[in-house]
């Protein structure tokens, strides 16, 4: 049963591994733990709840919120047996989602302002990210952080994203200063060279490394 679980599956799984939940406060941890890298619709969510009881690794348990009825999910040893099998297992490669990104592929069927404007708003979008980021850092910092018993490994997935969405801030700053030094008519920019040489580079040296590490000659 655990080869037909999807990564949702064992993302729910390893929720009800740190503690019991309804699918309720399941859906509200995926949005604020899991949603940054890997967002699923909360329908899904509430499905998932049901196939682990299925397949024998979580239990429900039924009572009742003041006159609410309600159902709260546990792992079960079971259940830990396949969260460690499949965490054992290496994890499929990133996979990128970026519309903005679609959208700069295929500038030259546009127009300059339309370009600039959409890259202004991923400036924002970082902007955003970052208040939100700080906010959740300094909870922590402060002593205020849910599970912080997790703080390790919490520390570890929040800094892939803390440098991801650097990341991105700084190319959409390089893109914009790019793009403003373009003529109005798309078709007509020079590339950038130098960016390309530097991209190769960066590159080159990686595949270095990986060789040296290797013992290639």
């Amino acid at each position: 049963m655990a080869k037909e679980l999807t990564t949702t599956s064992y993302a729910v799984l390893g929720l009800l591994a740190v503690r019991s939940w309804t699918t309720y406060e399941l859906a509200q941890q995926m949005g604020r733990g899991l949603g940054d890298f890997w967002p699923r619709a909360q329908s899904k969510i509430y499905e998932e709840p049901k196939r682990l009881v299925a397949a024998g690794l979580a239990h429900a348990s039924r009572g009742t919120v003041g006159r609410r009825p309600r159902t709260v999910y546990a792992i079960t040893p079971e259940g830990r047996r396949a969260l460690a099998a499949w965490l054992a297992r290496p994890g499929a490669a990133p996979v990128l989602q970026f519309e903005q990104l679609v959208k700069v592929f295929f500038a030259e069927f546009g127009t300059r302002h339309d370009l600039l404007a959409g890259l202004a708003g991923v400036g924002e979008w970082r902007e955003q990210r970052a208040a939100v980021g700080a906010a959740i850092c300094r909870e922590y910092l402060d002593g205020r952080g849910p599970f912080p018993e997790r703080l390790p490994w919490l520390i570890l997935a929040g800094g892939f994203l803390a440098r991801f969405d650097h990341m991105v801030g700084e190319w959409a700053a390089w893109a914009t200063a790019t793009v403003e030094s373009w003529p109005d008519d798309l078709v007509a920019a020079e590339p950038d060279w130098a960016a390309l040489e530097a991209m190769a580079e960066q590159d080159e040296a990686v595949v270095r490394g990986a060789a040296a590490r290797r013992g290639d000659r």
